[in-house]
């Protein structure tokens, strides 16, 4: 009997942590497994063989995307052929839905079935994906507990796993350890600054950052933490630093690390997405951001259907964290909300209770191996499923 063949696709650097995760907890139950498909580095060091970079897929907007579809188009096709040549006994798509519905329907004409890991936020915008999702793929898995009465609904088999971070979220390093690495001070109040992980966002969110902190340097004693998440940009950022605050507050780098700058800070400031689950698992009070372009923009208005934009915020049913979204996002609303919750420890303290409420919704932890357990069944890999290793 041949080897066990799985696909493995993510785009998203929090779906390539997923990713790499599941692959060693399907490895753990059948060694010589191969696993090939779409993630970047953490993936092929769990032994993912990725026939397409992560970033060759990681688009964001309507008009952000339009750069970045013949990359995109060519690695679907790239793709799709692979899976048709070596026909794996399945496939497992990590969010990136703009990109992995457009696949799984491919992979269902080749007769390949897909297991369909983090939901496309069906719940706020292009609910049609529903019936989509219904006709190409063989069961959901979701992290967030109010998804699976949605997809139940809808007739698509689903099953709630609970959100992979519970898990994930590393130790960080002692304050000791980081203060040493960063050169920050021990006695002075510290932001955090978080802009994302795409280059859009980066280009997005980066320039009226970097003014906020400006502007809080000029009024206080203060220092920063910048966790870069592309390491390519990180003498670009640091450049920009040194030429727009001068010696006005000291600032540290790290990379990789968004755990770090964020155990190690007061106040967070952080782009929407993945990375406010994480800050709300420390505990982090923060400040939330976000910026499209204005044909994106424009087109979400009409389109997305629910009053937040933060998971954090949507999780809760409230306003726990502020949120500055497009136009509200200016240096100077920045730099106030922030300087506001340096000033008012309460406030903090409120929000961390708000935070802890946020963290009781994503499951109680484990949700890797009832996802690698729910893939092991549905594609009856090996027959009958053992017990992991």
């Amino acid at each position: 009997m041949g080897k066990t063949c799985l696909m493995m696709v993510a785009g998203e650097s929090s779906g390539e942590t997923y990713g790499a995760a599941m692959a060693r907890a399907l490895r753990a139950r059948d060694g010589a497994m191969e696993i090939f498909g779409c993630g970047g580095e953490a993936m092929r060091q769990a032994g993912v063989n990725t026939l397409v970079d992560a970033q060759e897929i990681a688009v964001m907007g309507f008009s952000e995307a339009l750069g970045g579809l013949y990359r995109a188009w060519r690695s679907l096709g790239r793709l799709a052929g692979a899976a048709a040549a070596r026909r794996p006994s399945g496939a497992v798509l990590i969010d990136s839905p703009d990109f992995n519905l457009r696949l799984a329907s491919r992979l269902k004409r080749l007769g390949v079935p897909v297991i369909y890991f983090v939901s496309p936020q069906v719940w706020a915008w292009r609910s049609g994906r529903l019936e989509q999702l219904k006709a190409t793929i063989q069961k959901m898995l979701c992290i967030f507990d109010f998804e699976q009465e949605i997809y139940q609904r809808a007739g698509i088999p689903v099953e709630f796993v609970g959100h992979p971070l519970v898990d994930l979220e590393p130790e960080g390093s002692s304050r000791e350890e980081f203060l040493a690495a960063t050169g920050l001070d021990s006695d002075t109040p510290t932001i955090a600054i978080l802009p994302g992980s795409r280059r859009s966002e980066i280009a997005h969110h980066w320039p009226t950052m970097l003014e906020a902190m400006r502007q809080v340097a000029l009024r206080r004693r203060v220092q920063f933490v910048i966790s870069v998440a592309r390491p390519e940009k990180a003498a670009e950022i640091r450049a920009q630093v040194r030429r727009r605050l001068g010696g006005q507050a000291r600032v540290g780098m790290v990379t990789g690390a968004a755990h770090d700058a964020l155990d190690h800070s007061t106040v967070a400031v952080v782009a929407s997405g993945t990375v406010t689950v994480e800050a709300a698992l420390r505990e982090r009070p923060m400040v939330v951001i976000y910026r499209v372009s204005p044909v994106t923009a424009w087109l979400a208005r009409r389109l997305v259907r629910v009053p937040f934009y933060s998971m954090v915020n949507l999780l809760a049913g409230r306003e726990v964290v502020p949120e500055l979204i497009q136009a509200d996002f200016t240096p100077q609303k920045v730099a106030e909300r922030t300087e506001f919750l340096l000033d008012h420890p309460e406030s903090r303290a409120n929000m961390v209770e708000g935070l802890r409420a946020v963290k009781q919704r994503l499951g109680p932890g484990g949700a890797i191996e009832r996802a690698a357990s729910a893939v092991w069944r549905e594609l009856a890999l090996g027959g009958a499923s053992p017990s992991a290793a």
